[in-house]
């Protein structure tokens, strides 16, 4: 899917998008392989005619957003618009907007009619999808990542950041979006090899150099030690390799004249 001549980084170029033609800017070697490339293709160095057509189709999309939003706003519709995109050959012009329920927008088309030929469609997005057409920053102080490389939205969950052993702050873990980091998952695999080697959280070890025996407090998955809060009341760093785990002990058994909970 990926065209094999190289263009520097910097170069407009023709692409196929997820609707139609597009111009985007080179930034960096591709970091999907062909055979999974959705979309993305390179099909040519985009020419002057097609920076000055595709300039020209940005300046109509946003006048059509702030046209929409005033009738919107006429009718009372509860829709936030969020933008209007037209494919490079016109042939489609895409209104993407957000809502909180279900919501019928069919009595926009006739404003859209007025202005343009192309085939109309609303796409209904969420606040990843808003964040990555807005564009903002992350913590890391870069461009957030969905506005960058990421091309699809994978399912991030609260588990990858219990694995990362990363303190569980909403704040910390929440991009502009308002939902989980999309980075979370990109050392999620990784993280899950390394703790196939480290016992779990309040595992009871001991230690095979001193003979230290306590309860694992904390995992540290990178270097490889866990914290081991002793029998004695230290709080000591041991390479996992020099642990010795202990079985659990066995759940006591109910007393037979009351009954299982």
């Amino acid at each position: 899917m990926l065209s094999e001549q190289p263009y520097p980084v910097g170069t407009r170029v023709v692409v196929q998008g997820k609707r139609g033609p597009e111009v985007a800017k080179v930034r960096g070697e591709a970091t999907v392989p062909e055979p999974q490339a959705r979309y993305g293709a390179v099909l040519r160095a985009a020419t002057p005619e097609d920076l000055t057509r595709w300039e020209d189709l940005h300046r109509q999309g946003e006048d059509l957003k702030w046209l929409l939003r005033a009738r919107a706003r006429e009718r009372q519709l509860p829709v936030k618009l969020v933008a209007v995109e037209f494919t490079l050959d016109e042939s489609l012009v895409t209104v993407s907007y957000s809502a909180e329920d279900r919501i019928e927008l069919s009595s926009l088309i006739g404003e859209l009619r007025k202005h343009t030929r192309a085939r109309v469609n609303f796409a209904a997005i969420g606040p990843r999808e808003q964040a990555q057409m807005i564009g903002t920053l992350g913590a890391c102080g870069r461009e957030n990542c969905s506005s960058t490389h990421l091309q699809d939205f994978a399912p991030v969950s609260i588990r990858m950041a219990r694995d990362q052993q990363l303190p569980l702050n909403p704040e910390k873990l929440s991009g502009p979006c308002g939902r989980l980091l999309c980075c979370l998952q990109f050392e999620h695999t990784q993280y899950v090899d390394l703790l196939k080697d480290l016992p779990r959280k309040n595992a009871k070890v001991c230690h095979e150099g001193s003979g230290a025996c306590g309860k694992v407090t904390k995992l540290h998955p990178l270097s490889g030690t866990v914290d081991v809060h002793t029998d004695q009341g230290m709080l000591l760093g041991i390479p996992a390799s020099e642990l010795k785990r202990l079985p659990d002990a066995p759940a006591p058994k109910p007393k037979r004249d009351q009954p299982e909970a």
